[in-house]
């Protein structure tokens, strides 16, 4: 089971984090991946961490998102940095082996809704 949680209001320009708990055995082998569908659009790809901590970042989120986790905790972050009003969206936790996309994911967490005001 996995829990996403941080979402909110900030203004163009600001950070949040969130943090997607997860619970059930073997988590800290899985890869975990954070995705986000922005009004109007399809669910895409924002970053995704394997179990050896090997990142991998989507093109528009690339210098601004970082992700990263605590597998004492089991729980994997999104620190977002220098949001803008596009990164508006409903944000997804997801895990799955090694590097998760959208066609990898096997498990999906709740949503966070992220506002992001100009």
């Amino acid at each position: 089971q996995l829990q996403a949680s941080g979402g909110g209001l900030v203004q163009a320009g600001g950070s949040l984090r969130l943090s997607c708990a997860a619970s059930g055995r073997h988590v800290s082998t899985y890869g975990m991946g954070w995705f986000r569908r922005a009004p109007g659009a399809e669910r895409e790809f924002l970053a995704s961490i394997t179990w050896r901590f090997t990142t991998t970042y989507a093109d528009p989120v690339k210098g601004r998102f970082t992700i990263s986790r605590d597998n004492a905790k089991n729980t994997v972050y999104l620190e977002m940095n220098d949001l803008k009003v596009e990164d508006t969206g409903v944000y997804y936790c997801a895990a799955g082996p090694g590097i998760v996309t959208l066609s990898t994911a096997r498990y999906w967490g709740q949503e966070t809704l992220v506002t992001v005001s100009s």
